[in-house]
């Protein structure tokens, strides 16, 4: 497409490489290369892609006990984390994001004092680490393992794209939402407030629903909606780790089934979905299509209806 306006933006579809941090770095840089020879400015990858996503783990937890093998599970799980943003995970995150010149929207596992958190964090060509958002709310049985985030991480960043050859740089707010914090109505307002234009969704949440939700979300805030999901197999977790059906060894046992998407403001599907495979998918991003969208809706302007309604975000020392 060419255009005055225009980002050119990737979602990666992959998973973390068995709790091994250098090796999921190395897809990291794999696929942030690959979406560079694609022209793309923006990539985002899954939720918890770094450290992980525990799917069919049980942690040994039931209500009122714990089990030693348990906390052996959590203690791995704990090590395949990372801190943000001193660390060197970080560090090479910057490295690839500077090489690549991609600014990376990447889901990862941080770990602070005793607490893991799932986090996105945002990286700039030129800037480096420049924010983190931690999850709001984890889902069920994520509350065992995660801590709560707060209104500290809610970052809307406004991002300069500088393309490659002909073009001139492009200006772009850009968020990131993780799984189904997706479903809470006053964090998306929330973000809507705050003008966020590409509004990321990494995500594990490979069912065939979401993409009504991604799609939802892309009308009701007129943004451009880059959903990146994990495709996971067993080989893909370290051995031993928990499986749907351990008795069904037939064909790649998939854990996470993908689904990976790139939504237009008026909810016309740019790229996707991807399913049974890892990959990248790449779209241009026409920023003039968010004022065509707000034309006959823009939800906290005049959809708003500030005179029934009101919002604001709490403080902590409100």
């Amino acid at each position: 497409m060419s255009g005055k306006n225009v980002i050119r933006a990737s979602v990666v579809q992959t998973c973390s490489a068995q709790y091994s941090l250098s090796a999921t770095l190395d897809k990291l840089d794999h696929f942030t290369r690959q979406a560079a020879q694609e022209g793309s400015q923006l990539a985002v990858f899954p939720e918890a892609f770094i450290g992980g996503y525990p799917k069919f783990s049980s942690f040994g937890a039931c209500v009122g006990d714990r089990t030693p093998e348990g906390r052996d599970e959590f203690l791995r799980y704990y090590n395949a984390a990372i801190e943000v943003p001193s660390s060197d995970a970080v560090a090479r995150m910057e490295a690839v994001s500077r090489e690549t010149s991609v600014f990376l929207v990447v889901g990862a596992i941080e770990r602070d004092l005793g607490t893991l958190y799932c986090t996105a964090i945002f990286v700039d060509p030129i800037q480096g680490y420049i924010a983190k958002h931690r999850k709001l709310v984890p889902t069920a049985m994520e509350r065992i393992i995660w801590g709560q985030g707060d209104e500290t991480t809610l970052p809307v960043y406004q991002a300069t794209f500088n393309p490659r050859g002909e073009g001139h740089a492009v200006k772009a707010k850009v968020s990131a939402t993780i799984c189904w914090e997706n479903y809470m109505p006053l964090l998306r307002t929330f973000y809507y407030s705050q003008g966020t234009q590409i509004y990321c969704a990494p995500t594990v949440d490979g069912r065939p629903v979401w993409q009504h939700t991604v799609h939802h979300i892309a009308l009701e805030g007129r943004c451009f909606v880059l959903s990146a999901c994990q495709y996971a197999e067993e080989k893909d977790y370290p051995e031993g780790h928990a499986v749907a059906n351990a008795n069904d060894r037939v064909g790649s046992n998939v854990m996470i089934a993908g689904g990976s998407v790139i939504v237009s403001p008026l909810g016309t599907t740019l790229a996707g979905p991807l399913l049974g495979q890892e990959g990248v998918l790449t779209a241009d991003l026409d920023m003039d299509d968010i004022p065509r969208g707000k034309f006959d809706l823009d939800v906290t302007g005049h959809y708003s209806r500030s005179d029934v309604f009101g919002f604001k975000l709490l403080k902590r020392d409100d």
